[in-house]
């Protein structure tokens, strides 16, 4: 049975900073929908009702085409040990971007990792638990460094050159942000 709450206890977010993978999900006002697994160490809990991850530069850049036009979004979590449980992250979430005001004080929460992109930062609605008997278990074999080597071997100019290249529009052909940068 599924429990709605409208802000994160302390023993759900350390459910949260447990979970070596989440997945986010947006949706355009016409278009497709986007899901995508994160990884590594990116996903910080700033409050009871604010989340955020750091969102390193990828193929895509749909999550943040999706947030200008309407700020829709939802985070899950799953274990996938013994003791299972989801977690959904229902809210509005937002772009923080190098240069944005916000950027120094956000960005200082997470390591330094090469091919930063932007900061996707969630204000939670509301939040819902259930059971997660379904999922199966897994055990993590390793975290795959392959996203991070290609950023260093790209170089800082290197990513930014790929990013105005390859991150301006979504599938959908909607803009993803500015790239005065």
């Amino acid at each position: 049975m599924a429990d709605f709450y409208e802000e994160l206890s302390e023993e759900l977010i350390e459910f949260m900073n447990t979970q070596h993978i989440y997945f986010t999900a947006t949706v355009p006002n016409d278009g497709r929908i986007n899901l995508s697994p994160k990884g590594m160490d990116t996903f910080r809990c700033i409050d009871s009702r604010t989340v955020a991850y750091l969102d390193l530069t990828g193929s895509g850049n749909e999550t943040s085409a999706h947030l200008s036009q309407n700020g829709r979004m939802t985070i899950m979590f799953c274990s996938f040990t013994r003791k299972p449980l989801i977690l959904r992250l229902y809210g509005q979430g937002r772009v923080i971007h190098p240069g944005d005001s916000e950027w120094p004080d956000m960005v200082s929460r997470f390591e330094n990792l090469p091919g930063i992109r932007q900061i996707i930062a969630l204000s939670i609605d509301s939040l819902q638990t259930s059971c997660g008997y379904g999922v199966p278990e897994f055990d993590l074999k390793e975290i795959r460094p392959t996203l991070i080597k290609w950023a260093e071997n790209k170089g800082e100019d290197g990513v930014k050159s790929y990013q105005r290249d390859r991150n301006q529009v979504s599938i959908d052909g909607l803009p993803t942000r500015p790239w005065d940068q």
